[in-house]
This record gives C-alpha cells, sequence and structure tokens, in this order.
C-alpha cells in the first residue's frame, strides 16, 4: 500500500464507490430503513429543531425518507448548494424540485441563503465515504464540507451517515481534513 495519503483515499474511494454500485437493491432497502429511523433517534437525542443534510445520490445512504419526514413534522432542513468558488451555499428547497448541481450531485432550487446560513443549525448531517473510530471522514475528493466545517467559529455536532461497512478501522487523515463527532449507519449512531 502506498504512503502518500491522496494516494490511499484515492484507492479506497474507489473500492468504497464500487462496493455501493454492487450493493443489491434488497440491502439498499433495508438500509434506507435504518438509515431512517437511527437519524430520526439523532434528532430526538440532541432536541435539533434545524439541521443540515445532502440530497443523496442514487448509490449513497438514502437520506430523502428522513428529509421528508422532518419536514412533515415541522424541523427546518438546509440543504447545500455547491459554488464554483469551492463554498458551499444553502437553501431550504422551497421550490421542492431538484437540478443537478456543478457536480452532477442533486440539488434542491429555491432561495440562495449564503454560506453563513449554516451556522445556525442545531446539527450537521454530511455525506461521507467511510469514517474511522477517531472522527476522521474520507469525503469523496472535493473539499466542500471540510471547507465549511473548518470555516465555522462554533460549529453544531457533525455527523457523518455511511453503511456499516464503511465504518472502518483507519482513515488516512491530512491537514485539511475536518473531523466528524459521530457517525450513523442503518444500525447504530456512534458519538466520538
Amino acid at each position: 500500500m502506498p504512503d502518500d495519503p491522496t494516494v490511499v483515499k484515492r484507492i479506497l474511494r474507489a473500492e468504497l464507490r464500487e462496493r455501493r454500485q454492487n450493493m443489491p437493491a434488497h440491502e439498499r432497502e433495508l438500509a434506507t430503513d435504518g438509515f431512517t429511523a437511527r437519524l430520526q433517534e439523532l434528532v430526538g437525542s440532541t432536541g435539533a429543531r434545524s439541521f443540515s443534510c445532502y440530497l443523496s445520490m442514487p448509490t449513497e445512504p438514502n437520506t430523502r425518507p428522513f428529509v421528508n419526514w422532518a419536514e412533515a413534522n415541522g424541523l427546518r432542513v438546509l440543504f447545500p448548494v455547491t459554488r464554483e468558488d469551492g463554498l458551499l451555499d444553502w437553501t431550504v428547497g422551497e421550490k421542492e424540485t431538484e437540478v443537478a448541481g456543478l457536480h452532477g450531485m442533486p440539488e434542491p432550487e429555491g432561495e440562495l441563503l449564503g454560506p453563513m446560513a449554516i451556522n445556525d443549525v442545531d446539527l450537521i448531517l454530511v455525506p461521507a465515504a467511510a469514517v474511522d473510530a477517531t472522527g476522521t471522514r474520507l469525503g469523496w475528493g472535493r473539499g466542500y464540507f471540510d471547507k465549511t466545517l473548518g470555516s465555522m467559529g462554533k460549529c453544531p455536532p457533525v455527523y457523518a451517515i455511511v453503511f456499516d461497512g464503511e465504518f472502518v478501522e483507519e482513515v488516512p487523515r491530512e491537514v485539511h481534513d475536518q473531523p466528524v463527532d459521530g457517525v450513523v449507519t442503518p444500525t447504530r449512531i456512534v458519538a466520538f
């Protein structure tokens, strides 16, 4: 295995991406039910009335049933919107439609609230390729969430959402990588 963390990350991302693409539909459906239940538990245990959450791609942990539950229960959900300058903007997605963002990621349409809007949430839910027990998160390599989290003066709890097999022993860490406070899988919530 190479020593360069950038190379190790690239290899690990490729393996995890392939694993996600090959996941059987039945396993994905069971995982979605688990994610929804665990995320509801997390919101309940933290008392969060507002949080940020991404809209999932087809191979990612499915956040949509949870987001629908949250909105139906009067919780405020901020969604990330990618910008060309490498920062994230935020919206509540009041138009209830989705568009493909800069990198093909689904993003809701709505009034843009600016990068600072994230400072008003009680909880941040982020995507990840993998997370280890020290809270090191392996993202998908564009750095949007690392920049966002690194720029926050007072950051609420941050939880990464991954499949059970993506909560791993060790993830390579570089200086710019921002740790998370916990991980949510279909079967458990782990706080670090």
